[in-house]
Protein backbone atom coordinates (compact mmCIF):
# COMPACT_ATOMS: atom_id res chain seq x y z
CA UNK A 1 0.00 0.00 0.00
CA UNK A 2 1.25 3.48 -0.72
CA UNK A 3 2.06 6.08 1.35
CA UNK A 4 -0.14 9.37 0.84
CA UNK A 5 1.74 12.08 0.13
CA UNK A 6 0.89 15.20 1.83
CA UNK A 7 -0.13 18.48 0.05
CA UNK A 8 2.82 20.88 0.00
CA UNK A 9 2.08 24.55 1.35
CA UNK A 10 4.47 27.52 0.56
CA UNK A 11 4.58 29.70 3.22
CA UNK A 12 6.28 32.56 5.02
CA UNK A 13 9.56 31.71 6.31
CA UNK A 14 9.01 33.83 9.59
CA UNK A 15 6.03 32.51 10.44
CA UNK A 16 7.82 29.70 11.04
CA UNK A 17 10.45 31.51 13.19
CA UNK A 18 13.11 31.76 10.92
CA UNK A 19 14.64 35.18 11.68
CA UNK A 20 14.45 36.74 8.16
CA UNK A 21 12.29 39.78 8.93
CA UNK A 22 13.43 43.14 8.22
CA UNK A 23 14.14 43.86 11.64
CA UNK A 24 16.20 40.38 11.94
CA UNK A 25 13.32 38.61 13.68
CA UNK A 26 10.53 36.69 13.34
CA UNK A 27 6.46 36.68 13.52
CA UNK A 28 6.69 32.97 14.71
CA UNK A 29 3.21 32.03 14.86
CA UNK A 30 1.90 28.27 16.19
CA UNK A 31 -1.31 28.15 14.66
CA UNK A 32 0.67 27.88 11.42
CA UNK A 33 3.69 25.47 12.45
CA UNK A 34 0.81 23.45 13.39
CA UNK A 35 -0.03 22.99 9.76
CA UNK A 36 3.14 20.41 9.89
CA UNK A 37 0.79 18.03 10.63
CA UNK A 38 -1.46 18.10 7.30
CA UNK A 39 0.88 19.11 4.88
CA UNK A 40 4.42 19.80 4.10
CA UNK A 41 5.38 23.23 4.58
CA UNK A 42 7.93 24.85 2.16
CA UNK A 43 9.72 28.06 3.97
CA UNK A 44 9.92 30.78 1.65
CA UNK A 45 11.21 34.74 2.23
CA UNK A 46 10.98 36.48 -0.98
CA UNK A 47 12.86 39.42 -0.17
CA UNK A 48 15.93 37.29 1.18
CA UNK A 49 15.40 35.14 -2.22
CA UNK A 50 15.42 38.40 -4.57
CA UNK A 51 18.26 39.31 -2.81
CA UNK A 52 18.11 41.69 -0.01
CA UNK A 53 19.80 41.40 3.42
CA UNK A 54 19.10 40.33 6.86
CA UNK A 55 18.22 42.91 8.70
CA UNK A 56 17.36 45.66 5.66
CA UNK A 57 15.53 48.74 5.66
CA UNK A 58 11.72 48.49 5.99
CA UNK A 59 9.67 48.54 2.15
CA UNK A 60 6.30 49.44 1.23
CA UNK A 61 4.27 49.48 -2.20
CA UNK A 62 3.85 53.06 -3.16
CA UNK A 63 2.36 53.84 -6.93
CA UNK A 64 3.18 50.28 -8.35
CA UNK A 65 6.32 50.09 -6.88
CA UNK A 66 8.71 49.04 -3.70
CA UNK A 67 10.40 51.40 -1.62
CA UNK A 68 12.47 51.16 1.41
CA UNK A 69 12.21 53.58 3.65
CA UNK A 70 15.12 55.69 2.51
CA UNK A 71 13.46 56.60 -0.70
CA UNK A 72 15.43 53.45 -2.48
CA UNK A 73 13.83 51.38 -5.49
CA UNK A 74 13.78 47.92 -4.72
CA UNK A 75 10.75 46.95 -6.84
CA UNK A 76 13.85 44.33 -8.88
CA UNK A 77 14.64 42.63 -5.83
CA UNK A 78 10.83 42.22 -4.88
CA UNK A 79 9.68 41.17 -8.13
CA UNK A 80 13.15 39.01 -8.39
CA UNK A 81 12.08 37.29 -5.15
CA UNK A 82 8.27 36.69 -6.39
CA UNK A 83 9.47 35.07 -9.45
CA UNK A 84 11.68 32.58 -7.14
CA UNK A 85 8.88 31.67 -4.48
CA UNK A 86 6.53 31.30 -7.53
CA UNK A 87 9.18 28.57 -9.11
CA UNK A 88 9.67 27.08 -5.33
CA UNK A 89 5.62 26.08 -5.14
CA UNK A 90 5.68 24.92 -8.68
CA UNK A 91 8.49 22.46 -7.99
CA UNK A 92 6.49 21.23 -4.82
CA UNK A 93 3.16 21.37 -6.41
CA UNK A 94 1.88 23.79 -4.01
CA UNK A 95 -2.02 24.90 -4.70
CA UNK A 96 -1.74 27.55 -1.99
CA UNK A 97 0.19 29.47 0.31
CA UNK A 98 0.01 31.09 4.12
CA UNK A 99 1.76 34.27 3.72
CA UNK A 100 2.68 37.05 6.08
CA UNK A 101 0.02 39.70 6.56
CA UNK A 102 0.59 43.23 5.67
CA UNK A 103 3.96 42.58 4.37
CA UNK A 104 5.15 44.48 0.80
CA UNK A 105 6.03 41.00 -0.53
CA UNK A 106 3.26 38.31 1.38
CA UNK A 107 0.12 40.54 2.23
CA UNK A 108 -2.70 39.70 1.12
CA UNK A 109 -5.89 42.28 0.45
CA UNK A 110 -4.39 44.54 3.32
CA UNK A 111 -1.02 46.21 2.94
CA UNK A 112 0.97 48.84 4.00
CA UNK A 113 0.11 52.57 1.88
CA UNK A 114 3.52 53.35 1.53
CA UNK A 115 4.17 56.52 3.68
CA UNK A 116 5.54 54.24 7.03
CA UNK A 117 3.41 55.85 8.87
CA UNK A 118 1.71 52.47 9.86
CA UNK A 119 -1.64 53.02 7.57
CA UNK A 120 -3.13 50.02 5.40
CA UNK A 121 -4.76 50.26 2.25
CA UNK A 122 -6.27 47.68 0.14
CA UNK A 123 -3.70 45.58 -1.79
CA UNK A 124 -1.42 42.74 -2.55
CA UNK A 125 2.12 42.14 -1.63
CA UNK A 126 4.57 41.66 -4.75
CA UNK A 127 4.78 37.21 -4.45
CA UNK A 128 0.76 37.06 -3.10
CA UNK A 129 0.12 39.15 -5.95
CA UNK A 130 2.34 36.91 -8.71
CA UNK A 131 0.94 33.60 -6.69
CA UNK A 132 -2.58 34.49 -7.08
CA UNK A 133 -2.75 35.48 -10.88
CA UNK A 134 -1.17 31.84 -11.13
CA UNK A 135 -4.19 30.75 -9.30
CA UNK A 136 -2.10 29.78 -6.13
CA UNK A 137 -4.54 30.47 -2.86
CA UNK A 138 -3.07 33.05 -0.71
CA UNK A 139 -3.96 33.51 2.84
CA UNK A 140 -2.07 35.55 6.02
CA UNK A 141 -1.47 33.97 9.32
CA UNK A 142 -4.71 35.81 10.44
CA UNK A 143 -7.18 33.32 8.67
CA UNK A 144 -9.84 32.35 11.06
CA UNK A 145 -9.31 28.42 11.75
CA UNK A 146 -6.79 26.54 9.14
CA UNK A 147 -8.36 23.17 11.18
CA UNK A 148 -11.82 23.69 10.15
CA UNK A 149 -10.93 23.99 6.30
CA UNK A 150 -9.56 22.08 4.01
CA UNK A 151 -6.95 25.30 2.63
CA UNK A 152 -5.75 23.11 -0.21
Amino acid sequence: MEDKVRPAVLVSACLLGVCCRYDGGHNRNEQVIALKDRFRLIPVCPEQLGGLPTPRIPSEIRDGSVFAEDGTDVTENFTRGAREALRLAELFGCRCAVLKARSPSCGSKVIYDGTFSGTKTAGDGVTASLLKKQGIRVYTEEAQKFGDEDIC
